[in-house]
């Protein structure tokens, strides 16, 4: 094989390697084309090309990593992974992990932990690399590794949601739940959420909010059964699709531009939390992106009109 073949054969790989470690689309675009560069400028060929690129690109993964914290922590509001609407890696062996490390409450977890922890629970956890492999990835001897496992695993196992339902038993109640909302059925809502739901929205402070973090499932029935409504009036429309593994929607506006995406934690049977990404910089991965400030505006005329 040359070695654009062999790159493009792993690239898949790479990029989830590279999100799970980063929790950005783009940013894990560009680890992963700095990586082909790299290979590519590399007069050698190495002996596992496999082990080479997953190393190459984890290793720029914890670089960026590491200057990203600094403006997460400056971050507007709640910060949210940038939406992945299909994972291209696909590992029948590995199915169950793959699916339940790409979802947005699995990645907020790994927020949690530094870099190198990070880097060697995706790696060793979700990927099932050898020690061997993770200790050449990150730089650390095998044992470093496995205390850094240890440290990840304590920060994250005890939270770590596992997303259990059968996927079409997931998927009946994801379509009953944006039926009740597209009619603004607030008790049909409200009988689909858990006791403790939270409704929480990622704007970044470059996009309003639907609403200021909201619990209990009475209130986000209540903002939900109210605000979509009104933005089906104005000809938003929203498309079904699992987003980062789970039950969602992308919400566009009336030229089929991106508004948002909407997320759903499901477990037991119910939504135990709602996730909407509005800032437009994790959205233009999507396709073109809506004005969501004039959708705002325009919103408020509808509210006033039905008043």
């Amino acid at each position: 094989m040359s070695k654009v073949e062999e790159f493009e054969e792993l690239r898949p790989l790479l990029f989830s390697i590279a999100y799970r470690i980063l929790g950005s689309v783009g940013e894990a675009e560009d680890a992963v084309q700095e990586t082909w560069l790299r290979f590519d400028g590399s007069s050698t060929r190495p002996a596992s090309t496999k082990s080479y690129l997953s190393a190459t690109v984890t290793r720029i993964a914890i670089d960026v990593l590491r200057s990203a914290r600094v403006r997460r922590e400056a971050y507007v509001g709640p910060w949210f992974p940038e939406p992945l609407l299909s994972d291209p890696y696909q590992d029948p062996a590995r199915a169950a992990e793959l699916a339940d490390s790409v979802s947005m409450a699995a990645l907020l977890l790994l927020e949690r932990l530094t870099p190198l922890e990070r880097a060697v629970f995706v790696l060793r956890e979700v990927f099932g690399f050898g020690f061997d492999e993770v200790a050449a990835a990150v730089g650390r001897s095998e044992d470093a590794c496995r205390q850094l496992l240890v440290r990840a695993r304590r920060h994250v196992r005890a939270d770590r949601p596992r997303f259990a339902a059968d996927r079409q038993e997931r998927q009946e109640l994801a379509t009953r739940f944006f039926d009740a909302l597209s009619g603004g059925d607030v008790d049909g809502l409200r009988k689909l959420l858990a006791a403790d739901v939270q409704l929480l929205g990622d704007g970044g402070g470059k996009a309003p909010q639907l609403a200021n973090a909201v619990a209990g499932a009475q209130n986000v029935a209540r903002v939900l059964g109210t605000v979509f409504p009104l933005m089906l009036r104005i000809a938003i429309t929203f498309e079904p699709h699992e987003v980062n593994g789970q039950p969602g929607a992308i919400f566009r506006d009336r030229d089929g531009k991106v508004l948002h995406t909407l997320a759903l934690d499901v477990l037991d049977g119910q939504v135990r939390t709602v996730r909407a990404v509005i800032n437009p910089d994790k959205l233009d991965h999507l396709g073109p992106v809506a004005d969501a400030w004039a959708v705002n505006r325009e919103v408020k005329r509808a509210r006033r009109r039905a008043e």
